[in-house]
Formats: structure tokens, sequence, C-alpha cells
């Protein structure tokens, strides 16, 4: 960014003050914001100061940060930080705004800077001979679609050629600025496609019947058993490649296989209950173990273990590898008993409670 200077002290006014209305706004804006948040008002009142007298002044500056009870060099970082703020008199008519950013660029913005170079400056921030116009070329203003485009205080103008902002600027001039149609200077509303819609073009289509409603289980098995693979015989590259087959074929030889195998998973993935490597249990005693103290059991999973007849310390000590993973899997904590070795810390609970295990693990349990 160029470095921005407030003007000549020549051109600056000795004073500034709000008009009756603008001071009124001001102080209602002010007052929108929390105790002692005053000063997040800065953007709003130096605005309004621009809009009242066309350029932010020193003295305004000075203004604000009185009204706000900021320090002046404050409030002047604010105005010459932000770009939207003129720090020198501009056109009092017009102060046209060039985008120059790529869209506009390429769509001919070049082309528009000449003009203002011609009827207004050749330099920009620069006024006309009658102080009544004025340019800059500016960075993207959101009109990328319609571009080249400039803005002119508040009001944008599109999809302009080189002789329409000539006209737009010769009206401008002559005092005609609020007659001037802003917007597309082209047949199109907005951004709207130019020449009108392509689609969407019929004004009353027919609302579209609702689809059949299906139950639930319905639309899972549509979603699980594709239709297109319904009923096809396997080909040969499939019968010889695991790779090439369906999911719902390999789901049915996986089953089929697991029951040769003599799996007794249950249905979901869980290890059957009638599992051979099942740890026995015992009847619940008058007086369990608190099994919480293991690391990685919280009162869920405690909950779950009493169900399976796990009651105490000792039990879990004595689990073997393949007891183990029965219960891993029955949990399913994806290996967190051999992670967080139930096995050692119910051996020191069983041994000699919190302080056998404090000598172990030199910590207390949990």
């Amino acid at each position: 960014m160029s470095v921005r200077r407030l003007a000549d002290e020549a051109v600056q006014p000795a004073s500034f003050a709000f008009s009756k209305e603008n001071a009124d706004w001001a102080l209602a804006t002010i007052n929108k914001y929390p105790k002692g948040r005053e000063q997040s008002a800065v953007i709003p009142l130096l605005m309004r100061a621009q809009e009242q007298d066309g350029w932010v002044t020193k003295a305004a500056i000075e203004k604000v940060a009185e009204m706000l009870g900021m320090a002046y060099i404050r409030v002047l970082e604010v105005a010459t930080f932000y770009t939207q703020f003129q720090l020198k008199p501009v056109g009092t008519r017009a102060h046209v705004q060039v985008c120059g950013t790529t869209p506009c660029m390429l769509r001919g913005a070049e082309d528009l800077i000449k003009v203002c170079k011609s009827k207004i400056n050749a330099e920009p921030f620069e006024l006309n001979a009658d102080g009544t116009l004025s340019w800059e070329e500016v960075e993207c203003q959101g009109a990328c679609v319609n571009a080249p485009m400039v803005m002119i205080f508040k009001d944008s103008f599109e999809d302009l050629t080189p002789a329409q902002l000539e006209e737009i600027i010769d009206r401008f001039e002559a005092g005609e600025g609020a007659s001037v149609k802003p917007g597309p200077q082209v047949d199109r509303i907005y951004s709207a496609p130019i020449g009108g819609l392509t689609s969407l073009t019929d004004p009353d289509p027919a609302p579209a019947k609702p689809a059949a409603k299906r139950s639930e289980k319905a639309a899972e098995a549509a979603v699980s058993t594709p239709p297109s693979n319904a009923g096809r015989a396997k080909t040969a590259a499939e019968e010889t490649n695991p790779a090439l087959k369906t999911p719902a074929t390999a789901k049915a030889e996986a089953a089929a296989n697991a029951k040769v195998k003599g799996d007794t998973r249950a249905e979901g993935g869980k290890p059957s209950l009638e599992d051979k490597n099942r740890p026995a249990g015992i009847e619940r005693p008058a007086a369990p173990d608190d099994l919480k103290l293991i690391s990685g059991v919280g009162p869920k999973i405690e909950g779950t273990l009493h169900e399976l007849g796990i009651f105490t310390y000792a039990q879990v000590a004595a689990w073997k590898k393949a007891e183990r993973e029965w219960v891993d899997g029955y949990l399913n904590f994806k290996g967190r008993i051999e992670r967080d070795d139930w096995v050692k810390q119910a051996k020191a609970l069983a041994k000699g409670g919190e302080a056998e295990y404090i000598r172990v693990f030199g910590k207390k349990p949990r």
C-alpha cells in the first residue's frame, strides 16, 4: 500500500462540527457499544464525517478523537490505514473509483482509466479545473461478473464501455448525477446472464410428484445390495481374484467360511458368549473389587464386566492371551487391554491393593 498522508495545511479547514442531524446520529451510534467500548464507533464516525464534507479533514479526525476519548494519533492511524477514507479534497459532484483488479482489467479497465485521465485530470486524486470531479484506481469492488465497473460515491456502474463512462461523467459534472441509473449499463438484471435467462425459464412449472415412501429397512437393503449385481453370475476373474468380488459376494463368502472354521462370532462382530475363550465368570461376591481402579475401566465398562461375571482383580490377573483377546473384542477396545496392561495392574491390586499398585507403577490407580 502506498503511503497515505493528510492533505497540506493550506487546504485544511480550521474546524469541524457535525451537522445537527449527523451529531444526533453519531451520539446514537456511540451508544450502541458497551460501556468502555465506545471507541469501536471510530470507523462509522469517520465515514459520516467524510459523507458530510466529502473527505476526512484533520479537524474531523480531532473531533472524532474528542468525542470517543481517543488519542488523536489512534484515530489518525485508522484514517490513514483504510483507503475508503479520502485524505484530501475530492470532486464535489463526483469522485470516480475505477476498479483495476484482474477481471476488470481484462475487460477494459485501462480504457476507463484513459477516459478519467482525459476528462478529469491526468493524475489520480487531483481535481479537475472546476473542482467538481476527481478519480482514482482502486482494488476489487465485488462486481467481477459485471466487469469493468466504477464506483461513484455509494453507487456502482457496471458493464461499462469508455463511451458510457464519458456520458456518465458528463452528467455528473452537469449536476445530473442523481438521475443516472446505477448498476449494469447493459440489458441485464444485476448479475443475471446477458441476453436473459437460459434456464428455469418456465414461469409455472408443474410440481414434481412426491416419491413413494419406502421403509427404512427397504432403503438400507437398496443401499447395501447394488441392483446391478443382483442375481448376476460370477465371472472367472471374480472367482480367482478377491479384489473383483462385489461387497455382497465377499460378505456372504466370509460368513460361509467362518461357519466352516467354527468361528462363533455373534452378529455385529462381537465374539459369541458361547465362545470357548470367554473368561470364566463367578457369582457376584458380597464385596466385589473396585475394577474402576484399573486404568481403562470406567463405570460403563465395569458394568459390562459384571454382566460377564468378572468381579475381582484375581480374575483379570489370571486371563490368558486368548481370554484377553476375547474380552478386547467383546468391548471393542482394539488392543487397549494389552496397551494398558490390565493383567499387570490387576495382579498388583490383587496382591496389595493401592499400596502395591503405587509401589509397582509409581502412582496412584487412575
